[in-house]
């Protein structure tokens, strides 16, 4: 939409590249195209815009397919309008010159004409294929016959619009009907899906497995080692006993033999002596045998008093001593 600048009585249009501006004065055209900026007074001007820039026209409507299944077709139409000097004739364009706001919705009416177009090819299409095949292959056709139809119609060539390009984005069948028809799919990728997670459970228990497997040998190992462990020291152990008792053999022998050996010399040496002592006892006999005999008791007493303890005092009593003068006396009888 242009601006409308207002200066007294007098008003100022300035327009937009992609808005074409007619501006009639009595019939006579004074002005007309795009990007245009002039003065005017309202009250014997005629303004026309005319936007010339491509427009896109979003479309929906719904269709019945050979097997009598509601679909719903999304499309898009771009069209722009080629001859804006024809349009301005035909629709109605005109711009309120006070305001500058336009006095109709002409691009309405041809949003309405261009779908109307655009429906008409895209039912006559689907209404000759099944379901499938209108999810599926019937994309392509509908938007090629789309754009043939729009391409050759001359009701649009009439108000000066071309169609750039016509474009389906969709085709969609009712919700229950879309869900009964992935029901297939879903059910495959689903099984797909337990598929992989089966073989991943499967994965996991052999790998469980294994590393049960490999626990279980790692424990007969260490098992066998602690057998090998304790027969080594119970070897060991007897090793060592067999060696303490060997060194207390050897240790008792010694001490046997050195008893012996003592025992031996203590013999040899007691031996030694009572022959000594018995030469001595001989030999001092025989030199008593060739005494008188009152020498006798006289080596007897010496002897005897050799043998008794050391006397400190000696007391004698009158009893001890007439005893002993009566003893003498009969031994001097």
């Amino acid at each position: 939409m242009a601006d409308v600048t207002r200066l007294l009585h007098l008003r100022h249009l300035r327009g937009t590249p992609t808005v074409w501006v007619r501006f009639q004065k009595r019939d006579r055209t004074v002005k007309e195209g795009t990007g245009q900026s002039f003065w005017y007074r309202p009250l014997v001007a005629v303004l026309s815009e005319v936007p010339v820039d491509d427009r896109e026209l979003p479309l929906m409507f719904h269709a019945r397919t050979a097997d009598f299944a509601d679909v719903t077709v999304q499309a898009t139409v771009t069209y722009r309008i080629a001859d804006p000097a024809l349009a301005a004739t035909r629709l109605d364009f005109s711009v309120d010159p006070y305001r500058g706001k336009a006095r109709a919705r002409p691009l309405d009416q041809v949003a309405t004409l261009l779908t109307e177009l655009a429906q008409q090819p895209a039912l006559d299409l689907l209404a000759r294929v099944p379901l499938a095949e209108a999810l599926t292959l019937a994309i392509t056709e509908v938007r090629e016959s789309v754009a043939a139809a729009l391409s050759d119609e001359t009701r649009l060539s009439d108000i000066g619009v071309t169609v750039v390009s016509a474009r389906v984005v969709a085709i969609r069948p009712e919700p229950e009907l879309e869900r009964s028809l992935q029901t297939p799919t879903r059910e495959a990728v689903q099984q797909e899906a337990d598929k992989a997670t089966y073989s991943r459970r499967a994965q996991a228990v052999e790998q469980e497995r294994a590393i049960a497997e490999n626990e279980l040998q790692n424990k007969i190992e260490l098992a066998r080692r602690e057998e090998q462990l304790v027969e080594q020291k119970g070897a060991n152990d007897r090793r060592r006993a067999e060696l303490a008792a060997a060194a207390a053999l050897a240790v008792a022998q010694g001490e046997a033999e050195q008893s012996r050996t003592l025992a031996s010399a203590e013999a040899d040496r007691i031996r030694a002596v009572g022959a000594a002592e018995a030469e001595a006892e001989a030999a001092r006999m025989t030199s008593y045998r060739d005494l008188p005999a009152t020498v006798l008791p006289s080596l007897a007493l010496r002897e005897l008093a050799g043998q008794m303890p050391e006397i400190g005092q000696l007391t004698i009593t009158p009893d001890l001593l007439s005893g002993a003068l009566s003893r003498l006396a009969d031994g001097s009888r």
